[in-house]
């Protein structure tokens, strides 16, 4: 049996690949100017084989579609990295729900959960959310299985479930979350989310209330094994308020005064790369992911609160080439495509748009013209090393994707 291995040393992943007759290793990181064969980037997905994941071994089968892409950023847990943009976010939230929210013996009310694992069951990512079996949001395309039991998390609400039945009440869940989507200065197939959820009792919603004693929870009406009464007006009315100022109060914090004056308006991002782009006037999403030392020293500040302006590295300039095919007749998925760019380009691809589609008259193929922009964060490329990148996107769309290719 062949089982491969993602390994951390430093901050270099390495996969170790087991087979009977010993081990080898080899770094998965591509160096520009490299051709590696397409097999190099075909998911974790042979059944028979295993995948050893933040210290567990995961069988894999047919619902296994993890790119070494991905892998390599499991456990990297930016949001944890002292100085780190994502990491200062998340400190000045904590801070904040510290400090606005109380408990009765002057502890916080809001215990934050920031160490939890990204590999869920698929229960926990979206039957503990009630999510019906074949809503759309389940699909490979969108996520990236471990197998047909296990996933990377798409969002921190797959803890949800776990932290309320083991009693808590108000609490923040902070992670790298994963999906399969777009290439471009706003997306990457990992970002953080951060979410709060707070319930309240009876007394707890309607203390202070006038005549709140009389008030109550819920509708006289069924509730079932997964769903509650009907709330009345009341409490929902009050719940909606309280989050309300919640939301108002952490936007303020972080933001300061907006300054809408008389207009009204509401607005909330769990996403803290959203967040620190705003805040930092970060451009681009991959720098999340540098080690440039000249991003990374902009953020070692004494205070999480201090104003910080990012000061753009050295714009060089991009590299632009179009790949043409023809999609095989079934099992394209557009995420597919994006998901192999990134595998083979890495953070050289800035950008992948699909600039024009056309339907053969006669034969009814369908074909897709993608642009893709090639920039390195740190020097200017070459034509001809984005050359060597770019015939290894096309092999390996031919050979994993089955497309026809038309270039």
């Amino acid at each position: 049996m062949i089982c491969s291995t993602l390994r951390r040393v430093g901050h270099v992943h390495i996969y170790l690949v087991r087979k009977a007759s010993g081990v080898s290793k080899g770094h998965h990181q591509q160096t520009v100017g490299s051709r590696p064969a397409a097999s190099e980037f075909a998911a974790q997905g042979a059944s028979g084989n295993v995948l050893e994941l933040l210290g567990k071994s995961y069988p894999q089968d047919n619902y296994s579609n993890l790119s070494r892409k991905v892998l390599s950023m499991v456990g990297r847990n930016l949001h944890n990295q002292q100085h780190h943009p994502l990491w200062l976010i998340k400190e000045r939230v904590k801070e904040h729900f510290y400090q606005q929210y109380v408990g009765r013996f002057g502890t916080p009310l809001f215990s934050v959960y920031e160490h939890l694992s990204p590999v869920v069951t698929t229960w926990q990512n979206f039957d503990s959310l009630l999510i019906p079996a074949d809503h759309p949001s389940r699909k490979k395309g969108d996520n990236y299985y471990v197998n047909g039991t296990h996933m990377l998390r798409a969002h921190t609400s797959a803890h949800q479930w776990d932290l309320l039945h083991a009693g808590l009440d108000a609490f923040l869940v902070v992670g790298d979350v994963y999906r399969r989507d777009q290439i471009d200065s706003q997306h990457y197939p990992v970002f953080h989310q951060l979410e709060g959820v707070r319930l309240f009792s009876k007394h707890e919603l309607f203390t202070g209330i006038k005549d709140g004693e009389s008030l109550q929870l819920f509708e006289q009406s069924s509730r079932s094994a997964c769903k509650q009464e009907t709330h009345t007006m009341e409490a929902t009315k009050l719940v909606e308020f309280d989050l309300k100022q919640t939301l108002t109060r952490l936007v303020t914090h972080l933001f300061g005064d907006a300054g809408a004056q008389d207009q009204i308006g509401w607005a909330f991002g769990l996403g803290l790369e959203r967040l620190a782009m705003i805040l930092y006037d970060i451009p681009d999403i991959r720098l999340f992911w540098s080690e440039d030392e000249r991003f990374l020293k902009q953020f070692r500040v004494s205070d999480i609160n201090q104003k910080v302006k990012f000061q753009p590295l050295s714009k060089y300039p991009a590299v632009i080439n179009d790949i043409s095919f023809w999609l095989p007749s079934e099992n394209y998925t557009e995420n597919d495509f994006y998901d192999l760019v990134r595998t083979i380009g890495g953070d050289l691809v800035e950008k992948v748009e699909l600039i024009d589609k056309f339907e053969h008259p006669k034969t009814h193929k369908t074909s897709h013209c993608y642009r893709i922009t090639y920039r390195h964060m740190e020097r200017t490329l070459s034509q001809r090393e984005v050359r060597r990148v770019h015939q290894a996107v096309q092999e390996a769309a031919v050979q994993l994707l089955r497309v026809e290719g038309r270039f």
